[in-house]
């Protein structure tokens, strides 16, 4: 089928109530996500080819405002509260059916991912893949998996957020940045060499929760295009001052050797990027709608969103399958891929090497969307292949956490 039959096939088939322009800004997190794994990613390869987690951002800090936009994090958790609250309301059944049939969703992609590899890093130990490599490996492919627990507790608290939404509006996400902004003011302040290490922690749900609880706001109606131009132009005052003023990291992701980060646990600079982008999301919907209204461009956000999870759990995975054969072949150092990333020549290389990964992302996913579609149960034999992709699940959890 060509390309501008599928556009059509796809243009037809989509509803005419369908919401474009949340598929959208849904669409465009979830490419962020990669993109900013893979620019903002590199490695370092040892005497032994073994490969080592690095980041560009530690030579060139200039790069920093890159992740500002890449760091769209703030807009999928937006989206998440909107659609989330809106299939909550329409629900048919009780908010425990409901409840559950999102969190099987979520967690069905995430064991099959870690079950996989379960089985491939023995297998490519065998092959002669350092041990050290798959460490790093494993590393990088639990890593965007965080998310998803995050993402799976602020789904469980969808009906809280809708009550609060349709009581207090979009100033029911205030609470949160406040709590942010307290432990901030804890870790950061002039108490912060008596305050325990532990206590930025606190910051992981409501931060996180922020942006979802705008998103629920924003689906009962709550949120218009004045809530909007307050969000947009308040985080973005805000995030000026914590970063000129207040020395917040520029970077909006972890630097290496770097003793403060804003992403994990999530910083008060996160919470106010968020809002900007929020805010800049509500006053684009009807254009980014107009736009989607193209059938060429409409169908990639269809063919992006039914891939999400997918997407989520298995772009490490296509860097890796890119970067590991690389380094075992002559002399492994692959400008671009397994050389350490501390010159301009490796951006360049990099960049270039996106549409490989993006390619082999693609050959991932279409045998590993599969893991996305409802299992079946009830059978021993279903059963059984059940527990098994547990406990590989379980096992891998325990080699990338370092716990075995």
């Amino acid at each position: 089928m060509s390309l501008a039959a599928l556009a059509a096939r796809i243009e037809s088939r989509t509803p005419a109530h369908r919401d474009r322009a949340v598929d959208g800004l849904r669409a465009l997190a979830l490419l962020a996500v990669p993109a900013g794994h893979w620019l903002l990613g590199g490695f370092t390869r040892s005497g032994d080819g073994a490969l080592h987690n690095a980041s560009p951002l530690s030579t060139f800090a200039g790069l920093a405002p890159v992740s500002w936009v890449l760091q769209m994090l703030g807009v999928f958790f937006l989206v998440g509260g909107y659609v989330s609250a809106l299939s909550y309301r329409r629900r048919a059944g009780s908010a425990r059916v409901w409840l559950g049939g999102r969190l099987a969703r979520l967690g069905r992609p995430v064991l099959g991912v870690t079950a996989a590899w379960a089985v491939l890093a023995p297998v490519a130990y065998l092959l002669g893949v350092p041990g050290d490599t798959l460490r790093t490996g494993a590393t990088l492919v639990v890593q965007p998996l965080w998310f998803v627990g995050v993402y799976l507790v602020v789904t469980a608290l969808t009906p809280v957020c809708v009550r609060l939404a349709e009581r207090l509006g979009g100033w029911a996400a205030a609470p949160l940045l406040g709590a942010v902004a307290t432990v901030d003011f804890l870790r950061y302040g002039p108490y912060a060499d008596s305050v325990p290490s532990w206590l930025s922690l606190l910051n992981i749900l409501p931060g996180w929760l922020f942006a979802y609880q705008l998103g629920a706001s924003w689906a009962v109606g709550r949120i218009g295009r004045r809530g909007a131009r307050f969000l947009l132009l308040g985080g973005a005052v805000l995030f000026a001052v914590l970063l000129l003023v207040l020395h917040y990291p520029a970077s909006m992701v972890g630097v290496p050797g770097e003793a403060r980060t804003n992403s994990h646990p999530p910083s008060l600079l996160v919470v106010a990027l968020a809002a900007a982008q929020s805010g800049a999301a509500v006053l684009l919907r009807e254009r980014i709608g107009r736009l989607l209204r193209r059938p060429a461009l409409w169908a990639p956000v269809v063919i992006v969103n039914l891939s999400a999870m997918t997407i989520l759990c298995w772009h490490q995975t296509a860097l890796l399958a890119a970067a590991v054969p690389a380094s075992l072949v002559g002399s492994g150092a692959v400008p671009g891929l397994t050389t350490a990333p501390d010159s301009l020549g490796w951006i360049v290389a990099r960049v270039l090497w996106l549409p490989v990964c993006a390619g082999l992302l693609v050959l991932i996913a279409r045998r590993t969307r599969r893991f996305e579609a409802p299992w079946h149960r009830g059978t021993r034999t279903a059963k059984a292949r059940n527990a098994v992709v547990g406990v590989l699940a379980a096992g891998f959890a325990v080699f990338a956490l370092g716990l075995a």
